[in-house]
């Protein structure tokens, strides 16, 4: 997954306001194609243009390309839900008690101190020592 790396935690931007690549096709740019065909008769031995068929073939091309343009942008928006909700869940979690698998230790239990944000994902804070979230086995009040 890849998330913009100015993100800001709480960011109204969305995604698909990133750049575009040079090579993508946009809607219009196809359009463009699209007329240009429909415009130019055909070659011998070729389909599309004026000799009939070729029209319904790009409508149909058309759609195919607007759906998946739309696809990519559902995609890109529950990706963007998917990061701030993790934000918020590691921010509930400060204060709190928790059981984390360590790397060399086996497992480490003590309260969340700090959450840090790196590039939009977060990280808890423990005893010093930076986890993910997917470390995390318990997490329960402070005693």
């Amino acid at each position: 997954m890849d998330f913009p790396t100015d993100f800001m935690m709480g960011s109204v931007n969305n995604i698909s306001s990133t750049k575009k690549n040079n090579t993508e096709l946009s809607t219009e740019d196809f359009l463009q194609i699209m007329a240009a065909s429909i415009k130019m008769p055909s070659m011998p031995g070729e389909s599309g243009g004026s000799s009939g068929g070729g029209e319904t073939d790009y409508l149909a091309q058309l759609a195919q390309f607007n759906t998946l343009d739309q696809l990519t942008t559902v995609s890109e928006t529950l990706n963007m839900n998917v990061l701030m909700t993790q934000q918020q869940q590691a921010l509930s979690l400060l204060n709190k008690e928790v059981k984390v698998a360590g790397a060399e230790s086996g497992f480490v239990t003590g309260t969340v101190d700090k959450v840090k944000f790196d590039q939009g994902y977060a990280t808890i804070q423990v005893d010093g020592k930076d986890y993910t979230l997917n470390d995390i086995l318990e997490v329960s009040e402070q005693a």
